[in-house]
């Protein structure tokens, strides 16, 4: 049987290509799952998206499951024993930045803003399609989110990692035009 045609950039590396063909730009609609999704792509700035998908299980084992309630309880010793952690990237500013993107989701969950309600009121709650030729590294939509993400106070979301986290969460279809997985 003939490999499937995919986009370019999962091609390659098998990893990549697992998650391209069962994660990336499938509507994610579970709270939890696109706050995980957007603290790892906080952590992938700087970095490759492969780096971070390689130490996905550390990562997810460091912080309790992405946890958000078991996260927002972390202090000093947690810090120091995820900045001792080699599985994960052991950055100080990412590592509490995730802490406090786990308070503010639950202080959001407490004053009854769901996280995936929220996430999709910017589209209405349906997934936009991309022109199937080009990636933009951010859009107008991703820098208006990254507004309102910094607004409740979220740190790392900036408008290329907010459009990165779109992509991932179906919040977009990117998919290149003749991929089995485009809409």
């Amino acid at each position: 049987m003939a490999e499937p045609c995919r986009c370019r950039w999962a091609q390659n590396d098998p990893l990549m290509r697992a998650y391209h063909d069962t994660e990336w730009g499938v509507p994610e609609r579970d709270a939890r799952m696109l706050w995980e999704t957007l603290m790892l792509e906080g952590f992938q700035a700087g970095l490759s998206w492969i780096t971070i998908l390689r130490k996905r299980e550390a990562f997810r084992a460091a912080f309790a499951g992405f946890e958000p309630r078991v996260v927002a309880g972390f202090g000093e010793a947690d810090i120091a024993r995820l900045l001792a952690d080699p599985g994960i990237v052991r950055s100080r500013a990412k590592i509490e930045a995730t802490i406090a993107g786990a308070r503010i989701w639950c202080d959001m969950q407490d004053r009854g803003d769901d996280f995936a309600a929220w996430c999709w009121s910017f589209t209405d709650g349906r997934p936009l399609v991309g022109d199937g030729r080009s990636l933009p590294a951010s859009t107008a939509l991703s820098e208006r989110i990254s507004k309102a993400l910094k607004r409740e106070g979220f740190k790392f979301v900036g408008p290329t990692i907010v459009y990165a986290w779109m992509q991932a969460v179906g919040i977009v279809d990117d998919h290149e035009g003749g991929c089995f997985r485009r809409r």
